[in-house]
């Protein structure tokens, strides 16, 4: 597997993706810069005392979850693969005049772009599937947390990730520990299903085990795993609104969303 190339393609997709997303109702850039937040419910009850913190969010697209934890009060610092993402977000920041500071890097390089060690590292929604090999990851992340920091994931189930979603109905095809690239080209992006962008995306599948295990390998202590049937996006078909405003199956067969607490030892 070139992963050069991978991860050249995805860089690709992910520049283009910028405007798109920008411009349209998933992101709500305008209700955003209105001073709405975009963190969830699962990641606010988390991580509820970010004052004065310093937060290094991996994998931050154009930075509204980064400034959104800068609203309120953390000193952040976002690290993502597009340089389009990364242009964005700085701009933002400066129109919104806060503080936070944006490295255009591929994730798993980060100490090699961020020197500083942090109170908190995030990372949310559709990000570890971009990487090929957790283990990398998980040392990056002990790297940059300081003794007694905090490392906090949400992030979508690897069971929905069994399916392939460029077919209707959706048909499970994928391995739920499965090791070789998925390569996809579809139409449009989950930020707005109507584009005409051509998405070229590989991605890969990872386990809770191996989530897990590459987290503890790097020295985290595990707080929690928690497993949830509910989204806070309608992004997988056939989904429905529950009472609390999150996303849904009809059959309930499996989680949606999962969460992971860790500290540095």
């Amino acid at each position: 597997m070139d992963l050069k190339k991978a991860f050249n393609t995805n860089r690709e997709t992910w520049n283009k993706k910028v405007a798109v997303h920008a411009a349209g109702e998933f992101y709500n850039m305008q209700a955003f810069k209105e001073g709405k937040t975009t963190l969830n419910v699962f990641e606010l009850e988390a991580l509820v005392e970010v004052k004065g913190k310093s937060l290094l969010h991996l994998q931050c697209h154009f930075g509204q979850d980064t400034l959104s934890w800068s609203r309120m009060g953390a000193k952040c610092t976002g690290v993502d693969i597009s340089d389009e993402a990364i242009k964005l977000a700085q701009n933002l920041n400066k129109e919104l005049e806060l503080d936070a500071n944006f490295v255009c890097c591929n994730v798993l390089d980060t100490s090699s772009f961020v020197s500083e060690k942090f109170d908190i590292v995030f990372t949310s929604y559709g990000t570890i599937g971009w990487l090929p090999d957790l283990r990398p990851w998980a040392k990056m992340i002990s790297e940059r947390l300081k003794p007694g920091g905090v490392f906090y994931m949400v992030e979508f189930h690897p069971i929905a990730w069994m399916f392939d979603y460029t077919v209707s109905p959706p048909e499970m095809k994928y391995g739920y520990q499965q090791k070789e690239a998925i390569y996809e080209e579809y139409e449009g992006t989950y930020g707005d299903t109507g584009s005409k962008m051509i998405s070229k995306e590989y991605g890969w599948n990872h386990g809770l085990g191996e989530v897990i295990s590459s987290l503890t390998e790097a020295g985290l202590q595990i707080e929690y795993l928690r497993e949830h049937d509910a989204s806070p996006y309608d992004i997988f078909p056939g989904l429905v609104k529950n009472k609390a405003g999150l996303y849904e199956l009809t059959n309930g067969l499996y989680p949606l969303v999962f969460e992971v607490l860790a500290t540095k030892r």
